[in-house]
């Protein structure tokens, strides 16, 4: 049931588009506050309720270096979510695979020399 609680906060969060660009920043390493609201057309206010969401649910994780706030993707939570999604990646490519060994083969028979 945990599991589940995690991922439902961990998609509920990734419901805002907001949340989802903030979360792309962190993709390719840590930032502060500061430095996300650099690359937003919002508030320092909003950068920072948006961090607060997605580390509720286990998006990201926040390391103190002295004075400074860093913040970077928990892949651990994405972890949650991608398993939730590759439930259904696994079912569509079985469904895939079904149709295509029931399909039968056909060869091109005509000669276009």
């Amino acid at each position: 049931m945990a599991d589940a609680t995690a991922r439902e906060l961990a998609l509920d969060a990734l419901g805002s588009p907001a949340r989802r660009v903030v979360l792309s920043l962190l993709r390719d390493g840590e930032q502060t506050v500061r430095e996300l609201t650099d690359q937003l057309p919002v508030t320092q206010s909003a950068v920072s309720q948006h961090l607060k969401v997605l580390l509720e649910a286990r998006l990201v994780d926040v390391r103190a270096e002295g004075t400074r706030r860093l913040y970077r993707v928990d892949t651990d939570g994405l972890a949650a979510v991608r398993a939730w999604v590759d439930q259904f990646w696994d079912t569509a490519l079985g469904a895939f695979v079904d149709h295509v060994e029931r399909r039968p083969i056909t060869h091109d028979t005509e000669d276009n020399t």
